[in-house]
């Protein structure tokens, strides 16, 4: 597993949020052999493509320790990774199946679990200081994918950008000054593939477009 904690990242029992640290308390009670503490992001900072998350799923991410693992999102997503190159190994639902990004990394734009799967504004605002960091700290980042209409607004303010010039929309790549450029897609949440929202061949479009690009770069 090449997971790594990364620059400025929150630790084990960062305070920041009072709400969120109130419910990983309860949390630790209620399942002590959970991770139950901000989740690291997932791959090297040397890789050129980051992707951003909204935050841990209760019994996803929060329990196992990794971006997108243990929950439906996680299948869509490291299945498709696995198609496209970025990810080889097999996608067991665990930290520890082996599996291992390619030029790729995962992460949230909150590191804690929120209670509901829904961070309030000063959550998001709190831990947008450990994305820009983790963004800064890519020396080779060519392209960000934000899953989901919150995370493209967390990398618009982790860049010094203004919302209004840059829309979400899926499938949308947008060219920020100074790079990286930043792509959009619907997040793969369980909820957004059963309602068609997000197809497996919307969300597969969105990576055939961001291989071209690296690729061609």
């Amino acid at each position: 597993m090449n997971a790594s904690s990364g620059p400025g990242a929150p630790g084990r029992d960062c305070a920041l949020c009072p709400r969120l640290v109130a419910f990983r308390t309860a949390q630790r009670a209620t399942e002590p052999a959970w991770h139950n503490a901000p989740v690291p992001s997932f791959g090297g900072l040397n890789a050129r493509l980051l992707i951003v998350g909204l935050a841990p799923g209760l019994k996803g991410a929060n329990r196992t320790g990794r971006p997108f693992t243990g929950d439906y999102a996680g299948i869509l997503l490291y299945s498709t990774l696995i198609k496209f190159g970025f990810a080889r190994g097999v996608y067991a639902q665990h930290a520890d199946d082996g599996l291992h990004l390619i030029e790729c990394r995962i992460t949230n734009a909150v590191r804690c679990v929120p209670p509901a799967n829904k961070p309030e504004t000063p959550e998001i605002r709190s831990c947008g200081g450990f994305l820009a960091a983790e963004i800064a700290a890519m020396p080779r980042l060519t392209a960000i994918l934000a899953l989901g209409q919150i995370a493209h607004q967390a990398v618009l303010a982790a860049r010094g950008q203004k919302r209004a010039r840059y829309p979400f929309a899926h499938g949308a790549i947008h060219a920020l000054p100074a790079g990286p450029i930043l792509a959009d897609s619907y997040h793969c949440s369980r909820y957004n593939t059963n309602t068609g929202q997000l197809t497996p061949a919307m969300f597969e479009a969105v990576f055939a477009e961001l291989k071209r690009r690296l690729t061609l770069s």
